[in-house]
């Protein structure tokens, strides 16, 4: 089903596209607020962390146009179905780390500038 897989290889590619799009947006609020890379400890994990996983997905995503391109072309067959699995892994293996980045980051770690940066606190 050739329609099929490039659909929805390129339906993956533009939903990583907003992710990055998110991780832009997050990266100049968090810059705004006076969170920066060489500012302190958490800024430079945060920074480093997530630009690293940013740089992955941005692979990823040309990866999975690239795919989409030859499958659009008719070149993905059973021959090239070991790159396709291959691609499926180095993207899901990108989602599990972002699990982790997100738990580190977000739910166990924090951006803890005080009360002043809590709206209202």
């Amino acid at each position: 089903n050739r329609k099929g897989i490039v659909n929805w290889l390129l339906a993956t590619a533009f939903l990583g596209a907003i992710f990055i799009g998110f991780q832009i947006y997050e990266f100049n609020a968090f810059k705004n607020e006076g969170l920066t890379l060489g500012g302190n400890l958490f800024g430079a994990t945060f920074f480093t962390l997530t630009g690293f996983h940013g740089a992955h997905v941005t692979l990823g995503i040309v990866w999975l146009v690239a795919a989409a391109i030859l499958g659009a072309k008719g070149r993905l067959h059973s021959g090239t179905a070991l790159d396709v699995e291959l691609l499926g892994l180095y993207w899901h293996f990108v989602d599990i780390v972002w699990i982790v980045i997100f738990t580190l980051l977000y739910l166990i770690g924090g951006f803890d500038a005080g009360p002043t940066a809590i709206p209202g606190g």
